[in-house]
This record gives C-alpha cells, sequence and structure tokens, in this order.
C-alpha cells in the first residue's frame, strides 16, 4: 500500500539531515541482516529522541530551534542500542553504536 503524505497520522521531519552516515558496526549489522536503523532515523527526524534522559529531551527540543547538535538512544534489543547524532549545521547525521563516536 502506497505511503498517503496527505495522513494526519503522520508527522514531518522537523529538521534538515545532511549526509546520512552509518559508522563501521551499524554497516556491518545491517548488511548481516541484524539491524535496519530506518525506523529509529525517522523517530529521530521527527522529534522523537528515544530512550533518553528527560533533560537530554529537553535540550534536543530546544537544538531545534537554536540549531545545536541534536543526539539521540534507541534501544533495539537487551543486547543492541544504536545512538542517531545530527550536527549542529545539519550537514550529517551519523547512526553509531554507543561504543563508537
Amino acid at each position: 500500500m502506497a505511503s498517503n503524505p496527505h495522513d494526519p497520522y503522520r508527522r514531518k521531519r522537523l529538521f534538515e539531515n545532511g549526509a546520512l552516515e552509518f559508522s563501521e558496526g551499524v554497516e556491518r549489522l545491517m548488511n548481516e541482516g541484524w539491524l535496519d536503523p530506518m525506523p529509529c532515523f525517522e523517530r529521530h527526524m521527527r522529534g522523537d529522541w528515544g530512550d533518553v534522559e528527560d533533560d537530554r529531551w529537553l535540550r534536543n527540543n530546544a537544538a531545534l530551534k537554536s540549531g545545536e547538535r541534536l543526539d539521540s538512544f534507541y534501544v533495539i534489543t537487551r543486547d543492541l542500542s544504536i545512538r542517531i547524532v545530527t550536527e549542529a549545521d545539519r550537514s550529517a547525521t551519523r547512526i553509531v553504536l554507543p561504543h563508537e563516536n
């Protein structure tokens, strides 16, 4: 079924993401079929910052207006999480494993 762009339940992207980059670990997990980070990426782009503390959630919301860096965290499984970081200048968004910086 095709996506309806006028669907009232669909939230639009709140900011530009720039170049989408995957870390080596994320790329490996994607190639092995263990990870599809795109649903989390869509959440990030719509202002759902995932499994972060309240202060991070508030800082990200403020960063939407001030143009600061955005940093989300998503728990995929008990043993797998990812971070999504959009640079302050919105030139790039990186999807990384927590131990990769």
